[in-house]
């Protein structure tokens, strides 16, 4: 059995907006004067994972912050915001659908909360029962661009005739050291990034190849 493997809610559905938002409430909330534009956000995406970033800022800034206590809280205000509905990304139903058609296991393999990905699922319509199987960082040791989280989802699907679809390259580089080919299908803070290794880079999943940017 072959399988597709989903690397992130960003691959699902594009949260980037919604994200930055809920950092900034959340700064706001604590009494922080710390407001991150599109254009410093982007930036700080070439880190993965939010409480890193938040550590690295204050650094940065030279504050001390709980940074665990920052990060539950603005997660807490990203599934409040989800909860408004989003809409599912170009060609993910009918790639998940060929899938499916031709008889292959889909999966989400991710490195967020399981709170993240349950809601992510809700606001987009999707359901756990869609997937084969769902992973998350609770299930890992290491978070991307460790390639551990696909490595597992191999080994509990049974197959390691696999294909990854990311949209950062920090997943990117995970699923490409768990040896599977891997279409970049970037979100909208990571159009400009580097996806070297990609076996393609598109904007629209198509169900039958890819598609060009």
């Amino acid at each position: 059995m072959a399988a597709l493997l989903l690397g992130s809610i960003g691959v699902l559905a594009e949260t980037s907006h919604l994200q930055r938002a809920a950092f900034n409430a959340a700064f706001a909330e604590a009494g922080l004067d710390w407001h991150w534009s599109e254009a410093r956000y982007r930036a700080l995406l070439a880190r993965s994972g939010g409480a890193d970033r938040i550590a690295a800022e204050a650094q940065r800034r030279g504050a001390s912050v709980d940074v665990a206590a920052l990060h539950a809280r603005k997660s807490a205000l990203f599934q409040q915001d989800l909860t408004r509905g989003v809409p599912l990304r170009p060609g993910l139903v009918e790639t998940i659908q060929a899938a499916r058609d031709a008889g292959d296991a889909v999966a989400l393999v991710t490195t967020t909360s399981r709170a993240n990905v349950t809601a992510v699922l809700a606001a987009t319509g999707l359901s756990e029962a869609d997937f084969d199987l769902i992973l998350t960082g609770a299930d890992v040791a290491d978070p991307k661009p460790a390639p551990e989280v696909y490595t597992l989802a191999l080994s509990r699907l049974g197959t390691a005739a696999a294909r990854a679809v990311e949209d950062n390259p920090d997943g990117l580089r995970a699923a490409v050291g768990a040896g599977l080919a891997c279409t970049a299908f970037p979100g909208a803070l990571h159009d400009d990034a580097d996806f070297a290794g990609a076996e393609a880079v598109v904007r629209t999943l198509a169900p039958a190849g890819k598609v060009a940017v």
